[in-house]
């Protein structure tokens, strides 16, 4: 079989996970809907691109959920959260074994063996991940924390937004 590997990838409203791999052609596995692709980019460097593309830098989202959440380690990131796309680290985002997970397509999650976990997505595809219960359920809450506090900014600033230009009406 024939892999085909690419250069670059874009996180898109299909993407399920993003996962990282030792392998010398590829560095990443995108997990999408329909499909599975290989590229050469590690997970990292796609979730900062990505972010660039929703309209801010990773540091600059990073930064906007601490302030919002208080969470500082394995900070989940609204990749684009007018697309309502949002994804966690399981694990350090600078440690080799970080994988993004995208919570809008999460069904479930469940413990396997020891130190293990299995998420399934809304497709019912499964994904063991050799990450523990307990950090994949804290990354799935801190996401949902990081969701809500991102859909309340956005709908307090359209809210305080004038629709149109006032006229001064003279009498």
């Amino acid at each position: 079989m024939n892999t085909v590997i690419l250069a670059n990838y874009s996180v898109n409203k299909d993407t399920l996970a993003l996962l990282s791999v030792a392998h010398p052609d590829y560095h990443t596995i995108a997990i999408e809907t329909d499909r599975k692709l290989y590229i050469r980019k590690t997970p990292f460097q796609i979730i900062k691109a990505a972010c660039l593309k929703g309209g801010s830098t990773y540091e600059g989202r990073r930064a906007a959920v601490t302030y919002l959440t208080g969470a500082k380690h394995k900070v989940p990131i609204p990749i684009n959260p007018t697309e309502h796309i949002y994804a966690f680290p399981t694990y350090s985002p600078t440690q080799f074994e970080c994988s993004w997970i995208f919570h809008d397509h999460v069904h479930s999650i469940s413990p396997y063996q020891k130190n293990h976990t299995v998420i399934t997505f809304k497709n019912e595809l499964q994904l063991k991940l050799p990450v523990s219960y307990y950090t994949i359920e804290k990354q799935m809450y801190r996401t949902a924390q990081c969701i809500i506090r991102f859909t309340h900014f956005t709908n307090e600033k359209t809210f305080c937004m004038p629709r149109s230009t006032p006229e001064l009406i003279h009498y």
